[in-house]
């Protein structure tokens, strides 16, 4: 899907552009205020390009870059925290104008992000938080509500399964992430108290198709009881629908799937009656960011979070929605 090349490790800088929306005074000094000529520069570091709404946000970064004119330098993690350490630390060195990024996981942030605010340069999250006590050594988190994304799927599995004896596997995401620590929150507040739901297994597939499927045949053979999946994610759950068709069962009807993120091979195999629900993540960040970048530069002050709008697909609304699909 990449229109260019994901530059991994120390990032090349790479001309880019963006538009606008918030921003927040950074504090003073370092890089804040963009270049002379009024340009600036981000230093993005991805998680990595583990799944199809990974490079979906990576491609909406970078083209959004493009359009506002803002300069990006670009570091993929490969989904190492220490990684992005090392990332963060080099737009320090580079003093860019803005520094953002998704964590891999939720701790171990407050150190690098001190260094980041004693240079002046603001920082702003995307797609994930972090876990820290000091919410000043960030200007704003702009993302989705994971809580909510697990309690809509939470909903739905109450709705259509609640009234039979269900034994769900949950594909959790990459432990200790955002996503997998709060979708596994929603769904579980949404389903307490539901008593023929039961989520019999539990594990990680590391958000990867391959993990999905390693961890649903494993699943299986232990609880051949399973009736019901949780995917934290597309990809995992078309992981799982290959594992379960190994399997000799038939994803959908003998085992019902519900996923989240909604991207186009998941909203295929939802449209195609093997996923049963889907909980959108709009991955299309790009956009959004480049305007919280520009006014945190430019010393505006913008909201400390910033929630994307999402919407929950089933079959019939996915098979309306697929020909326009942007991801």
């Amino acid at each position: 899907m990449f229109k260019k090349t994901v530059v991994t490790a120390m990032a090349v800088a790479v001309a880019f552009g963006a538009t606008a929306c918030g921003s927040s005074d950074s504090g003073s000094g370092g890089s804040g205020g963009g270049g002379e000529d009024g340009s600036i520069t981000m230093g993005f570091s991805q998680v990595g390009a583990e799944s199809g709404w990974r490079t979906a946000n990576t491609q909406s970064i970078q083209d959004s870059a493009e359009e506002a004119g803002i300069e990006l330098q670009f570091s993929d993690a490969q989904g190492e925290q220490e990684n992005q350490i090392s990332a963060i630390r080099s737009f320090i060195q580079q003093r860019v104008d803005v520094i953002a990024f998704s964590p891999v996981v939720e701790t171990g942030w407050d150190s690098v992000l001190l260094e980041a605010q004693r240079a002046g340069i603001p920082v702003i999250l995307t797609d994930r938080s972090v876990d820290s006590e000091d919410d000043s050594l960030y200007e704003t988190f702009l993302g989705s509500d994971f809580v909510e994304e697990g309690k809509k799927a939470g909903e739905w599995a109450v709705e259509n399964w609640g009234s039979q004896p269900t034994y769900v596997a949950e594909l959790q995401g990459t432990t200790g992430a955002a996503p997998a620590l709060d979708r596994q929150e929603g769904f579980a507040d949404a389903i307490e108290g539901t008593d023929n739901i039961q989520v019999v297994a539990s594990q990680s597939g590391d958000f990867t198709r391959a993990g999905g499927r390693e961890v649903m045949e494993a699943m299986l053979n232990s609880n051949p009881q399973i009736n019901a999946v949780y995917a934290h994610n597309d990809d995992m759950a078309l992981g799982a629908i290959e594992a379960i068709e190994a399997a000799g069962k038939v994803p959908g009807k003998d085992i019902q799937i519900i996923s989240v993120d909604a991207v186009r091979d998941g909203m295929q195999a939802l449209a195609d009656g093997k996923i049963n629900f889907i909980v959108e993540c709009n991955p299309l960040l790009g956009g959004q960011l480049m305007d919280l970048a520009e006014k945190v530069v430019a010393g505006e002050d913008v909201p400390k979070r910033v929630v994307t709008e999402e919407t929950t697909f089933t079959q019939e609304q996915a098979i309306e929605a697929l020909p326009n699909r942007q991801y």
